[in-house]
């Protein structure tokens, strides 16, 4: 199943406290990048983090976003504070 318009455009929403994120839209799902670094993506209306050991604190939950792929994080995207740290201490992790 494919993502839709609607919620790519509410995490887009939720994650807009946050300048450089850019989404790319990728065979119905969407990659999304903080200045540049591939983080995450939406994948079947889910936001999916790489796992890197500075979110693991965050106790969230593994998932695959497709047959085959290596496990993320399912991100809950309802406060934007807590998205906001994920995303920016997984990038941290990912630039080292």
């Amino acid at each position: 199943m494919a993502s839709t318009k609607e919620f790519r455009d509410f995490v887009l929403e939720q994650l807009s406290i946050i300048d450089g994120i850019t989404c790319r839209p990728m065979m119905g799902e969407y990659l999304l990048y903080y200045n540049g670094i591939l983080f995450g993506g939406i994948y079947d209306d889910r936001l999916l983090v790489k796992k890197v050991t500075s979110n693991i604190d965050y106790d969230m939950e593994e998932s695959f976003p497709y047959k085959g792929a290596k496990s993320m994080y399912l991100v809950d995207i309802d406060n934007k504070e807590i998205l906001e740290d994920i995303v920016l201490d997984t990038c941290r992790d990912l630039i080292k």
